[in-house]
This record gives structure tokens, C-alpha cells and sequence, in this order.
């Protein structure tokens, strides 16, 4: 499986994904925009994954290299490839679309609960209620013929799925104890007092269990998008 990953921001990488990936035996590709923005051909690949960063998709004046990933992104989901984006990746897929990405009543970051929808098929279906980690300001609107997989109190749209084989996470199942230290060491600022944000303590506190448990929820995902074409 030849898999390319977009990366924003050094802190933020792959988690509980890399293993799948491992055992999946894929050749994985990176574009780190903090870095280079150099993009392979679309056709070229068969798994996308857009991960997370503290920039927005509306950032397009001062990271142009935005514009350039959106496209990328919208001919990946429209040529039938799969993509997964987590966090702002998922806002830049509905961005790419043609929905809207603003700032949401409530940032949300910390663990939090997400109720799954029951969506027509062929869908992919959430457990009626598990908890995820969250690290977000911003939300979006759904994309035309979207279809929303998860939401909750703080967020409506926590979850989307465009055709069979592209979906967007607002949460994060990949998050692993060392990808909540690097969001604090280099996010910390954000944890102001509300209703929807914990504090370190809190963001800290999870179990290896709730880890083991929010990891195989990502690998559902993983083998849903993998699974080969009907």
C-alpha cells in the first residue's frame, strides 16, 4: 500500500497509526510542510492521511502552500483515493470541498465524550458513545453529500464521511502519552480555564487502558478506508 502522510507541525505525527502501518507493510511518504511542500502525484498513491496542526485552513495568506494541499486533497477524494484527515486535516478536506471552516462556539480540548450517528449505508459506524481526545477551536460545516459519522455537546460535526473511501476526524484517535506531552509542551498556552478545556492534570490523566481503547477505534477506522474496493 503506498501511503502519504501530510505533516504541519514536527509535533504532531502519526501516534498509534505508524503501527498499523508497520504491519500493513506500507512504503509511507511524507510531505512536512514545515519543511518542503512538494506533493507527489495523486495517481500515484492509495492512501492519504492529513494530520493535525495549530494553524488554520483560512491561513492561506501566510502559508500559501494551504491552497496547494486543499487541491491535493480535493482530487484525492474526487479520484476515488482514500484519505483520512485528523483534526485539521479533516477541516482542510471540508475546506476542499467547499464548506465552511470557522471558529466553533466552544474550544474543545481534552477528553471528551463523541456519540456515534446511525448514517445510511454504506457508512461507517462510531459506538453509540466512546471517548476521544480533542484538541480544536475551529469547526466546519458538512460538505455536500456528506455524510456526519459523530458529534457531540461542544462540536456538532465531530465526524464526516465523503463516498466510501475519505473520511474526516475532528478528534484524535491516534493519540498516544507522548502525543499529549508534545501538544502541551508546545500548545500549552490554549488551556484557558472553559468548559470544554482540561487542564494538564486532567489532559494527563487518561489510562494506558483509555489509550489501548481509542487506538483500536483508529485501526477500525484504518481497515474500514483499507478494505479493498466492491
Amino acid at each position: 500500500m503506498r501511503v502519504h502522510v501530510l505533516q504541519h507541525v514536527p509535533f504532531e505525527g502519526l501516534g498509534s497509526i505508524q503501527a498499523w502501518l508497520s504491519r500493513r507493510g506500507a512504503m509511507v511518504t511524507a510531505t512536512r510542510f514545515f519543511e518542503s511542500d512538494a506533493l507527489p502525484a495523486v495517481s500515484s498513491l492509495e492512501f492519504v492521511i492529513a494530520l493535525g496542526g495549530p494553524m488554520s485552513v483560512n491561513d492561506e495568506k501566510r502559508l500559501p502552500w494551504l491552497a496547494r494541499e486543499k487541491q491535493f486533497l480535493a482530487d484525492a477524494i474526487r479520484s476515488g483515493t482514500r484519505v483520512l484527515g485528523i483534526c485539521l486535516g479533516a477541516q482542510l478536506m471540508a475546506s476542499a470541498l467547499g464548506a465552511r471552516v470557522y471558529p466553533g462556539p466552544e474550544k474543545e480540548i481534552g477528553w471528551f465524550p463523541v456519540f456515534g450517528e446511525r448514517p445510511p449505508a454504506p457508512a461507517f459506524r462510531f459506538p453509540e458513545c466512546f471517548r476521544a481526545f480533542h484538541w480544536h477551536g475551529e469547526t466546519f460545516d458538512l460538505p455536500s453529500g456528506a455524510k456526519l459519522l459523530a458529534g457531540n455537546r461542544a462540536c456538532r460535526h465531530q465526524a464526516f464521511q465523503v463516498g466510501e473511501r475519505a473520511m474526516g476526524l475532528q478528534f484524535h484517535l491516534e493519540t498516544t502519552p507522548a502525543a499529549v506531552d508534545a501538544l502541551i509542551a508546545h500548545c500549552g498556552h490554549e488551556l484557558e480555564p472553559r468548559r470544554f478545556v482540561q487542564t494538564q492534570k486532567q489532559l494527563r490523566a487518561a489510562s494506558s487502558g483509555d489509550y489501548s481503547t481509542l487506538n483500536a477505534l483508529m485501526e477500525q477506522v484504518l481497515d474500514y478506508l483499507a478494505r479493498p474496493s466492491h
